[in-house]
């Protein structure tokens, strides 16, 4: 049997390069396994702690990326539960259905963004669709539900490090097993970049469930593949959008009834 040949380094050892050898080679020698070191902050040694601001912006990295049709109920106190459609598309054009969504709850719409702009469009019953922006732009408040900001603007919002948020740990809402965040705006404006509330979103990167001033969203059932594009729900016309409260009352009639006759007595 022939013995191998190699190059042999030649290595220095110090007192301390030896001594630290001997010290690895009795703790193994006893039985001890290698120490398992927690990462720690340089500065204080004490173990890091997780960032939450960084976990939630983890999922919502994934959520981004997701093409899906998602199905949700609305929970608002004191009101019947709503449901709420979610459609992302491959080409990123989306529509978000919301059961009362206009007229204080008595008219659904679906709020529809396309490269051409963006729709209000009647579902319930469907008379068109009101183009009432450009692509991807915010809604005057007058006519806004808001419940699609949570599915598109808010992701950017929650992934830029620039925007102001204190970001913590938070139970999970009921109905759902994912983990999830308390948002609060670390800003004072009128219009903060994102509602104060709790999202939860799973491994998928769907969100599960969220709590926020407009009510609480729960996912229902499993997310069907997303279409090519989205369609609108009605041909686009010309006419005022439907706005978000409830129509005024309608006025009494000014007709008065007539007075009665008056009789005369004759003598």
């Amino acid at each position: 049997m022939r013995a191998r040949r190699g190059r042999v380094s030649a290595i220095t050892v110090t007192t301390g390069t030896a001594l630290a050898a001997v010290t690895g080679l009795l703790l193994t020698a006893c039985g001890g396994g290698a120490p398992v070191d927690t990462p720690s902050d340089p500065a204080t040694g004490v173990p890091a702690q997780p960032d939450p601001r960084g976990m939630l912006a983890a999922r919502v990295a994934v959520a981004k990326d997701q093409r899906y049709v998602a199905a949700y109920t609305l929970v608002v106190q004191g009101k019947a539960p709503r449901s709420v459609l979610v459609t992302v598309a491959k080409d990123r054009t989306w529509r978000v259905d919301v059961q009362g969504g206009a007229l204080g709850g008595t008219a659904d719409v679906a709020i529809a963004n396309r490269p051409e702009g963006v729709y209000q469009c009647a579902i319930n019953p469907p008379t068109g669709c009101v183009r009432v922006g450009a692509t991807n732009k915010k809604l005057p408040a007058s006519i806004d539900p808001r419940l699609q900001y949570v599915f598109i603007a808010w992701l950017d919002v929650l992934l830029d490090r620039q925007v102001p948020l204190a970001v913590s740990p938070a139970e999970p809402l009921a109905g759902t097993s994912a983990p999830c965040f308390a948002v609060e705006p670390g800003v004072t404006a009128v219009q903060p970049p994102i509602d104060a509330g709790v999202f939860c979103y799973n491994d998928k990167g769907i969100l599960a469930a969220a709590r926020i001033p407009l009510g609480q969203l729960m996912l229902t059932g499993e997310p069907a593949p997303a279409p090519d594009t989205i369609t609108l729900p009605g041909p686009v016309v010309t006419v005022p959008p439907l706005g978000t409260s409830a129509p005024p009352p309608p006025k009494p009639s000014s007709s008065s009834p007539s007075a009665a006759p008056s009789i005369s007595r004759s003598r």
